[in-house]
């Protein structure tokens, strides 16, 4: 066990080495959620109504964590296609203190992100209104998808090959980012489309954040926070053994 957290630790000190030599990157990637919600609540506030900031910043929270997916894609893939996973798989490292760093080192920058992105809501007016540790559940949830998400980026970056692949991947993330209830309720929606929507992970996390922050839109009761606990879970259980079975076969 200390072999495994001393190797988890080796490698997320690497990644953050890396974004301390190339902090534009990390800007980036941090600000982009930002400039979405500027830009949709800029879009559809107005249509919908005032206090559609309030409504809109839980499901940006939800968004913010999706979009790491293809930051860790990308960055695992480029390890791989660069002879880096080898040199890894060559050292008496553990195997899964390997893919535990890289999600370690992610995990904090998700925390980073989502403090930025919970700034920039209470500049824009948004705020929780049912207590602190409501609120830090909320957060909680937030980054237990995150958490979940980053074991599908570990995943798809050990499996996809090439940049075409990395590209088309990365396709999929505004689709499925955007047929959610992160922008506008799915009851909205056409009943089909609805559906589809309301069975989206991210809408199940940004619906339990929206009743733990008490914010427009929120359902009361205990689904969403099932949901956005299960959903998590089971994408953990599947893709977290899959990440460390890849890894190890990798150059099998």
């Amino acid at each position: 066990m200390t072999a495994v957290l001393r190797d988890t630790w080796v490698i997320a000190r690497r990644d953050l080495t890396h974004w301390r030599q190339q902090p534009w990157g990390v800007v980036i990637n941090t600000l982009f959620p930002v400039m979405i919600a500027l830009m949709f609540g800029g879009l559809f506030g107005g249509a919908i109504g005032e206090g559609y900031f309030d409504y809109l910043m839980p499901g940006m929270f939800a968004l913010t964590m999706f979009f790491g997916v293809e930051a860790t894609m990308t960055a695992v893939s480029s390890d791989a296609q660069k002879g880096v996973t080898d040199r890894f798989r060559s050292l008496p490292m553990s195997s899964g203190g390997v893919v535990a760093g890289r999600c370690l080192a992610d995990m904090m920058g998700s925390v980073l992100g989502l403090v930025v992105m919970a700034i920039a809501g209470m500049l824009l007016g948004w705020g929780w209104h049912n207590g602190m540790l409501q609120a830090l559940a909320a957060f909680a949830l937030l980054l237990w998808l995150r958490f979940a998400l980053l074991w599908v980026g570990i995943f798809l970056g050990l499996t996809v090959k090439g940049p075409e692949s990395v590209s088309m991947v990365q396709i999929l993330v505004w689709p499925i980012g955007f047929l959610s209830g992160i922008f506008v309720d799915p009851a909205t929606m056409p009943s089909w489309l609805g559906v589809i929507a309301q069975w989206n992970p991210l809408s199940a996390t940004a619906a339990a954040a929206r009743d733990l922050f008490g914010n427009p839109g929120a359902i009361t009761g205990s689904r969403e926070i099932i949901l956005a606990i299960a959903w998590p879970l089971l994408l953990t259980a599947v893709f977290l053994p899959l990440s460390v079975r890849k890894y190890r076969s990798l150059g099998g």
